[in-house]
């Protein structure tokens, strides 16, 4: 069943991405949006849950990459199939909270 092994480094890039916006920003003590603020995904959470959010999705990211199958680094489909899953969260994620760091702005030709 490799396209079962496919399906969850899939998921484990959108995981492993997903770390970076909520680690680093509580890292910095900046409070930032996550799933436990009100309203979900629009308000924002203390930087200490953001730390929190962002080692649980690295964790989770490790367990779906590296502990399903057989990823090897070495294999150009493997790592295409995490840096899809990657790409694609990171493209929502711009989107989603452009629209509220300013990231939305449309360029004028």
């Amino acid at each position: 069943m490799l396209w079962l092994h496919y399906l969850s480094w899939f998921f484990g890039g959108a995981f492993l991405t997903n770390v970076i916006p909520h680690f680093v920003s509580g890292v910095m003590g900046r409070a930032f949006q996550s799933p436990f603020a009100k309203p979900p995904g629009e308000g924002l959470s203390s930087s200490t849950v953001n730390v929190l959010w962002g080692f649980f999705n690295l964790v989770v990211g490790y367990v779906l990459v590296c502990r399903v199958g057989d990823f090897d680094l070495h294999s150009t489909v493997d790592v295409a199939v995490l840096g899809l899953g990657a790409l694609l969260l990171a493209l929502a994620m711009a989107r989603r909270f452009g629209r509220f760091h300013g990231g939305n702005v449309a360029v004028d030709e």
